[in-house]
């Protein structure tokens, strides 16, 4: 076995238990938050009947995500859950691209470039209004 497929195998498993563990800990990170909200709104009733819509950019709301973690409010802890959660695959495909450079498969290089500019776009359009 040559040194160079050691290293891709070690890569696939490095993407493959990245996936894994991140699922894994962004669901106890949201079900985590689930207790504290419960805990602390058990007695609330929501109001469906009015859907209220969030106009603030990406970093407004990741900025409130995060101060409402530290302060520990449930709701805030449940979002960063779904932000791991997100970020995942973005993960997966950053360390692919790593990947791809060290084995110098530019072909694959070049697609996983777009992949993430895409990724990146869609997050800066699909935040702005």
């Amino acid at each position: 076995m040559t040194q160079e497929k050691f290293g891709e195998k070690d890569f696939q498993a490095i993407i493959g238990n990245l996936l894994r563990y991140g699922v894994w800990t962004s669901l106890s990170v949201a079900f985590i938050g689930g207790i504290v909200y419960l805990l602390n709104h058990s007695q609330e009733v929501e109001n469906y009947s009015v859907f209220k819509e969030n106009d603030r950019n990406i970093f407004e709301v990741i900025s409130a995500v995060y101060n409402g973690a530290i302060q520990g409010r449930g709701e805030s802890i449940i979002f960063s859950g779904i932000i791991l959660l997100f970020l995942t695959p973005v993960f997966r495909v950053l360390l692919s691209l790593f990947s791809f450079i060290l084995e110098k498969d530019y072909l694959y290089v070049v697609i996983t470039t777009i992949v993430i500019g895409i990724i990146i776009m869609s997050i800066s359009f699909g935040f702005s209004h």
